[in-house]
């Protein structure tokens, strides 16, 4: 009898409680003490197995809260806020479209840092939209991660055969840089790249006026791209130069170390 009668007091005590949550949830939301709306609204929340309603109270809180951590520039505590009113059953079309707003604007923010060289930044701001990474590797932030490590092995790639002076190569190891940060942190090798190249070329007319004077009539350019076709599909250097000066007509002649593509 002592213990049903402390479980019917317990009881009358919550239920008690709860008649005076709605009034004090209200007041904290409007005396702008989020906080405590917060605290009082999961309160009601949790005892609503005793009949009463926390769902619109609640909201009103978090929905306060959520754009209040969102002015503070603390994006991660808003979203979730707004996520757990979204999905409470009792959001309005607004709270929805106010969730997808800022969703969009914090990701168009990551891909801005991204674009600008600051990956780590970038990630962090993903990880607030839980887009950071996943198991399958297809988040956003996956995603990003491999673009960066593509563009950085390009640049490691030409970096290593410009002391071979495999020009072509290295210059299609540039060409395959999409990145605008990597773009320009490489003009120093892509600089390095076009002066060899000039430098071939500059040989051959050398070697075309000891021939007595026969110039190459094969088109440079039409060369250079087509050389640059050839090393992305995989041929080396000198298969690729080869190959492409044969479909311009024209023919390999070596002399010595010197190499031209002559009709």
């Amino acid at each position: 009898m002592l213990t049903l009668g402390l479980v019917a007091s317990g009881v009358g005590a919550a239920y008690w409680w709860e008649k005076q949550l709605p009034t004090r949830l209200d007041q904290a939301a409007k005396a702008g003490r989020l906080d405590d709306c917060l605290l009082f609204g999961e309160q009601l929340s949790a005892l609503r197995w005793l009949g009463g309603q926390a769902p619109l109270e609640l909201s009103r809180c978090r929905r306060l809260k959520a754009e209040q951590l969102w002015l503070a520039q603390q994006p991660a505590q808003a979203l979730q806020l707004q996520r757990l009113l979204v999905n409470s059953g009792n959001s309005t079309p607004e709270d929805q479209q106010r969730l997808l707003t800022w969703q969009q604007q914090l990701e168009t923010e990551a891909l801005s840092l991204y674009r600008r060289g600051q990956l780590d930044r970038a990630l962090a701001v993903l990880k607030s939209l839980n887009a950071d990474q996943n198991p399958q590797g297809t988040a956003l932030g996956d995603q990003l991660r491999e673009d960066w490590s593509r563009n950085r092995f390009q640049k490691e790639r030409a970096a290593r055969l410009i002391p071979q002076e495999r020009w072509w190569e290295a210059l299609d190891a540039l060409n395959r840089i999409e990145h605008p940060w990597w773009k320009q942190h490489t003009q120093a090798l892509r600089q390095q790249v076009e002066g060899g190249i000039e430098g071939l070329r500059k040989r051959d007319h050398g070697e075309h006026d000891s021939h007595g004077g026969l110039g190459s009539n094969v088109p440079e350019a039409q060369l250079s791209r087509l050389v640059s076709q050839k090393l992305s599909q995989g041929l080396d250097d000198w298969q690729a130069f080869s190959q492409a000066c044969a479909e311009l007509g024209g023919q390999v002649i070596e002399d010595g170390p010197e190499t031209a593509c002559r009709r």
